[in-house]
């Protein structure tokens, strides 16, 4: 049996420095005249709204203005705003903001075409995507998710306690990315590490899962020598402006490479946990994925010890479980020097230990890790989380 394998890069990616002055230019050029402008209020209160309002009113573009977003988008949310693009003739979409803002405007964008809810669309159950989301434009203000040019809306539904993924089809890709690392200048030395954190997660989990790909692999791998390399220096030095744009692309591409399928343990556990206790993403990603790396360095241990090396650690004359594990290592010290907050630390109780493993366990991206795990091996993960 063939068993046939693809990847899909539909966004078109265009970045510089104040590249955000040519946003109504590629919305025109994507044919809208009426955009929803999907972002939320902390954007507001930091004058980034207004930098693309400002253009898209100097360009005579008409525009609504969706600032609702919150933090892991729940379904209604969605629904909501997916009856206001509608019931105000918009034709397009630009999601400004970190993941939760962009998710949110691809899930706006399959409810406005396909009618429904999201909920309706929800990856484990899928009805499919069948139609192409609305002109969208993605303009990202962290370095983390990648959601710029992913295939993936991750929505939360309160009512189980659950994220879920909706996606994984060219579909619901943002039709261009405009990525300008200045919108990144203010953010704070903890949402820095936080995202910059995530966007590695996602280099390294596509590079070392069960369904990588070559093209994926190299610009997983080139996504996690630059973070390795410039994520510090954006840590420390937060109006450094070389380090936000390597940082920027770097976390571009660690999205790009996730491609159409699971990731691996670390997103099946904070996906799980995020759901139960509303916290940030990133953050959470950050403090799984060394132990998780300690979990898994055996099942891929060639390409982990390629990943030491990309890290900056010398491998030379070592085997290679050593140098594999070696990249774990390189990953606690730099989570450790970014300040990442422990499980404990975020107020996770040791007790749910039980219930979050099977959680994680059950998630769709469980079956993309690089090594077999089970329930118990997930209790070893948390456990070790709280030095146990």
């Amino acid at each position: 049996m063939i068993n046939l394998r693809s990847f899909e890069v539909p966004t078109v990616v265009k970045h510089a420095p104040g590249a955000i002055t040519f946003l109504a230019d590629e919305v025109k050029a994507l044919g809208c005249k009426r955009p929803m402008l999907v972002t939320d209020q902390g954007l507001v209160k930091a004058g980034l709204v207004e930098q693309a309002t400002d253009v898209l009113k100097a360009a005579n573009l008409d525009y609504v203005l969706f600032d609702s977003v919150v933090a892991n988008p729940p379904i209604k949310l969605v629904d909501d705003a997916a009856k206001t693009f509608k019931q105000e003739g918009c034709d397009g979409l630009i999601g400004l903001g970190g993941g939760s803002p962009m998710d949110a405007a691809k899930a706006i964008g399959v409810v406005a075409v396909h009618g429904g809810s999201i909920l309706d669309f929800e990856w484990a159950d899928p009805q499919p995507i069948v139609k192409r989301i609305p002109p969208l434009v993605c303009v990202p203000t962290t370095a983390g998710t990648g959601s710029e040019v992913t295939l993936w809306a991750v929505i939360t539904d309160p009512a189980r306690k659950i994220k879920y993924n909706a996606g994984g089809t060219g579909l619901i890709a943002p039709h261009v990315a405009l990525i300008d690392p200045l919108l990144t200048l203010g953010l704070p030395a903890h949402i820095t590490a936080g995202t910059g954190i995530d966007a590695m997660t996602h280099a390294i989990e596509c590079y070392t899962c069960a369904y990588a790909q070559p093209w994926p692999d190299a610009v997983a791998l080139w996504a996690i020598e630059t973070l390795a390399k410039w994520l510090p220096i954006a840590y420390a030095q937060g109006q450094n402006e070389e380090a936000r744009y390597n940082v920027s692309m770097a976390a571009m591409l660690g999205g790009m490479s996730y491609g159409t399928e699971s990731a691996g343990a670390v997103h099946a556990m904070s996906q799980t946990a995020g759901g139960v206790y509303d916290l940030p993403h990133g953050e959470l990603t950050a403090a799984l994925l060394a132990p998780v790396m300690e979990f898994n360095y055996l099942g891929e241990p060639v390409k982990y010890a390629r990943m030491a090396q990309a890290l900056g650690e010398d491998t030379w004359g070592m085997g290679v479980f050593d140098a594999a594990q070696l990249a774990a290592i390189a990953v606690t010290r730099l989570t450790e020097t970014l300040g990442i907050p422990t499980l404990r630390e975020m107020g996770i109780p040791e007790k749910d230990i039980p219930m979050l493993a099977q959680l994680a366990f059950d998630d769709p991206q469980t079956v993309g890790n690089p090594r077999d795990i089970d329930v118990a091996g997930y209790e070893k993960i948390y456990r070790s989380c709280f030095g146990k």
